[in-house]
């Protein structure tokens, strides 16, 4: 990496300066619980270990190993110019700590798993930040293991899934920038799901959304606010928030309340409008002005790890060096994705790819090309939770939750947690199977999160499709997972052909294939369905049946 990038910097306050300054001295400072002496990860203020309140920062030893990589091909930052590796390393003087940072190196090439580094500062301004460069010693493993997962059992032998249904199903227009506001499209789907369920507007006394009103860019239509606004519904309960577990964390809300007998009819909307938001930000319109960087982002903006393309791309790395996995299984979910799009009317990109294709797109950041990564797009989808005893009132079918998963089992972090399946997708997979006598031999079609290709391979070993490490067996030549396969993977084209309807999109089309209303794409007989969603925040899952 070039001495003249200009890199994000993050706030130097009290708690974290420490870290981001003591280049100034030639250490690196990592946070000490003087209780336990245990080291802990830059960000964290308390022990997680002993619950100590108050951490003092101590020097570290600079030696680490390489537990996964990502090389960086699209340009993210403005001051920061591909290609760059993105590096996450374990430190040899703090155990169970990694961070991310750059690997300062003339060739990119070089960058691998199992490589030994230390530390080096980069300079600007008031902040040195870490960086790392090999160190010459050997190649050696990191310290990553496997995840334990054990769920939690069961708090009662009441089950709220069997309280509810699917009652109603609506989706919006969905494309490309379509220069809609992202309240119409929500309206517009939400008005269909309440149509399809036999409803009116004022039968509705529950609302959920996701990820609420807080967050801009494109990824929500703004929240209870907006959708209230548009609606007029004066629900008796609403739910809006981003720490759920998946998109469809808000659907589970909903499904609590109902089965409380908070409410009887709860519209649960996903709005995005990502591609219109970027095109905005292109012409000026939006956006604009930035600030020192504070919160989680600061241990990965400064060294160019913008996207989550970098972020599970290293964990990826890490997958693809222990199992000995080549980029193919990737492809074959890629072009999978494809095929199921060209027999769905509603998908951004129909036209088929093969694998050759998928090797000549452009890298992103590796191990992703172009077709690893879903399709950002504007859209809504909307469901109706009801009450079980509205389920025959329902005109189009309704369908039943069998179970849910829904528990954290892992750190909840990029970098500290499970580093060999996108984070947070093996607690909520083992959770849900502990709520059901149903088996994954059971399911007959999956609607797993493909916001990259790695990310639907996590789903399918966590969920027991087939082993940790196998699913490149299991995938083979595409087969297994096609239309007319044991496991048929998400025929409507995922968000990898379908478009980025972020998590509803899976959750819509599995209620279509349970009523039978696939078409061209419909999966025959199916009458089980699972549902992932997450994406690297809090994962969930959700089984679905035609009848239970």
């Amino acid at each position: 990496m070039s001495s003249d990038v200009v890199r994000p910097l993050p706030a130097l306050v009290p708690q974290t300066a420490p870290f981001w300054t003591g280049g100034a001295d030639g250490a690196l400072r990592l946070p000490r619980c003087a209780a336990c002496e245990a080291f802990a990860h830059p960000s964290e203020t308390t022990c997680g270990r002993c619950h100590a309140l108050e951490l003092t920062y101590a020097d570290v030893d600079p030696a680490g190993v390489v537990v996964g990589f990502s090389v960086n091909h699209q340009q993210w930052l403005p001051g920061m110019a591909p290609p760059y590796v993105v590096v996450v390393v374990e430190l040899d003087g703090a155990p169970g700590v990694r961070l991310t940072s750059n690997l300062v190196v003339d060739d990119p090439a070089t960058a691998r798993v199992g490589l030994a580094v230390t530390v080096g500062f980069e300079h600007q301004d008031d902040v040195w930040l870490p960086v790392f460069r090999p160190s010459g010693e050997p190649d050696r493993p990191g310290l990553v293991t496997e995840a334990r997962v054990v769920p939690r059992p069961p708090a009662s032998e009441r089950r709220f899934e069997r309280e509810v249904a699917l009652t109603g199903l609506g989706m919006s227009a969905v494309g490309r920038r379509l220069g809609r506001s992202p309240a119409s499209l929500a309206l517009e789907a939400s008005l269909a799901a309440i149509a399809d369920a036999g409803l009116e507007p004022s039968d509705i006394d529950g609302l959920s959304t996701y990820p609420g009103s807080a967050l801009p860019g494109g990824i929500g239509e703004g929240g209870v606010p907006a959708l209230e606004e548009a609606l007029r519904l004066r629900p008796t309960w609403f739910n809006g928030g981003i720490d759920l577990p998946g998109q469809t964390g808000s659907v589970v809300a909903a499904m609590l309340a109902v089965a409380s007998g908070l409410c009887r009819h709860v519209l649960c909307v996903r709005t995005v409008w990502e591609a219109t938001y970027t095109d905005y930000q292109r012409r000026g319109l939006v956006g604009g002005g930035a600030g020192r960087l504070q919160g989680d982002i600061q241990w990965r903006l400064p060294y160019g790890a913008a996207s989550a393309a970098t972020w599970i791309g290293v964990v990826a790395s890490q997958y693809q060096h222990r199992f000995g996995v080549g980029r193919d299984v990737l492809g074959r979910i890629a072009v999978n994705a494809r095929a199921g799009a060209a027999r769905n009317p509603h998908a951004v990109y129909r036209d088929p790819i093969t694998m050759d294709d998928y090797y000549a797109a452009r890298m992103i950041s590796s191990p992703f090309g172009l077709f690893d990564c879903d399709v950002p797009c504007d859209g809504s989808v909307a469901v109706i939770v009801s009450a079980a005893d509205a389920a025959a009132d329902a005109p189009n079918g309704a369908v039943r939750v069998e179970a849910v998963g829904t528990q954290i089992n892992e750190r909840v972090s990029w970098e500290q947690g499970t580093f060999t399946h996108e984070p947070l997708v093996l607690g909520p997979a083992a959770h849900l199977w502990s709520r059901t006598d149903l088996t994954p031999s059971d399911v007959d079609v999956a609607l797993l999160y493909d916001g990259f290709t790695f990310n639907c391979l996590s789903w399918l070993e966590a969920l027991g499709f087939c082993g940790v490490g196998e699913a490149a067996d299991f995938v083979g030549d595409g087969t297994m997972i096609g239309l007319g396969g044991k496991l048929p993977l998400n025929p409507h084209g995922g968000q990898l052909s379908a478009g980025r309807l972020h998590g509803y999109g899976f959750l819509h089309e599995a209620i279509t294939q349970l009523r039978g209303a696939g078409g061209e794409r419909q999966v025959p007989d199916a009458e089980v369905a699972v549902v992932a969603t997450g994406g690297g925040a809090p994962g969930g899952c959700l089984l679905l049946t035609t009848n239970r």
